[in-house]
């Protein structure tokens, strides 16, 4: 069962390297395909192996939620309700209010409507082969803003969806949300799966679970530490190389581990890479010298967005940002293959 599991992680962008714990406490674990992706959840007690069965139920749970691809989810109501008001769960609505935070934040430059424009690539065949296609990101809906044949969308296309593009067309009152352009779209692509990586860990910790590895799709969440009282070691993705091969391993316990990077969904045309963080100011992939960023964190929820911010708001305010927070760190990876660590690691 270990060798399985470590052969399977190492097809996921961070891999955990898993050890023998002794006898009582081999680790079991349980696979689905949610958020068009394979998610594990790893525990470290036989006792408790139905565990597994209700963490499945939850992931199905919010993928029915908040996928927008799910019709009659809340997302996808939201982005199909032509501008009339839709009443969605209260976790919908507290976690859409963390996402416009994060818009804030960044003055736009993260905004939960570019689904419009995300809709209009297509990163997904090409030189990329990578698993990490979750319906959360960059998911072509039955709009006017469908994926083209071509790999660049024509530059109309792009100036046409991001003018429905600002997070300020999003209302949100108590549980009531309303898209007050009705051409809209929004997704939580960056901040979802590690909402429901912490909601998995918060179940398993309400069962006494007290050592497990949460994976969904790449985004990592350890669960305590392994039974012999040891951290877990994960390692990071080596940008463009073979998925589990890493570029560096960390320490982690108790802690989330989330990445984002240009490697994840790319194409080349013309010698130029194109990538799936895109720029809310032009439509196209964001520009700078980064590769790949990974933040530690307490809450995947915040490690999850702040990936995705770091990247975009590129490697020296990124970096200044987290050192502004207080038990977040970070990896950078810039394109000169160089490792930048925040000053706490």
């Amino acid at each position: 069962m270990r060798k399985k599991i470590s052969i399977f992680l190492l097809l996921t962008m961070l891999l955990p390297l898993l050890n023998g714990c002794g006898a009582n406490t081999e680790p079991i674990s349980k696979t689905g395909f949610y958020f068009d992706t394979v998610i594990q959840v790893t525990i470290y007690d036989v006792k408790k192996e139905n565990c597994l069965d209700e963490c499945m139920q939850l992931a199905e749970r919010y993928e029915k939620m908040l996928s927008p691809t799910v019709e009659g989810s809340d997302i996808w109501n939201i982005n199909h309700s032509a501008g009339q008001p839709v009443i969605v769960s209260d976790e919908t609505a507290a976690l859409l209010k963390t996402a416009l935070a994060y818009c804030e934040m960044t003055e736009g430059r993260i905004d939960l409507t570019l689904e419009t424009v995300s809709a209009l690539w297509n990163f997904h065949s090409g030189e990329s082969d990578s698993t990490q296609t979750a319906s959360f990101a960059s998911t072509a809906l039955d709009t006017p803003f469908t994926k083209t044949t071509n790999r660049i969308p024509d530059q109309a296309a792009i100036s046409e969806a991001l003018s429905h593009v600002d997070y300020h067309n999003l209302l949100i009152e108590s549980n009531t949300v309303t898209l007050l352009d009705p051409e809209s779209r929004i997704s939580l692509g960056f901040i979802a799966k590690g909402y429901i990586a912490d909601q998995l860990k918060e179940y398993l910790l309400s069962q006494d679970i007290e050592s497990a590895i949460i994976n969904l799709g790449g985004n990592l969440l350890a669960v305590g530490q392994k039974p012999d009282g040891s951290p877990f070691q994960f390692g990071i993705q080596m940008p463009f190389e073979a998925q589990g091969t890493p570029i560096t391993a960390l320490p982690v316990s108790d802690m989330s581990v989330v990445s984002s990077g240009v490697y994840e969904r790319y194409f080349y045309q013309d010698d130029t890479l194109y990538h799936h963080i895109l720029d809310t100011s032009t439509g196209y992939p964001i520009q700078n010298t980064l590769l790949g960023v990974t933040i530690l964190s307490d809450s995947s929820t915040m490690g999850d967005a702040l990936s995705t911010t770091c990247f975009i708001l590129g490697p020296e305010e990124g970096m200044r940002l987290i050192e502004s927070l207080e038990d977040v760190e970070a990896v950078f990876i810039t394109n000169d293959y160089a490792l930048h660590y925040s000053s706490g690691l």
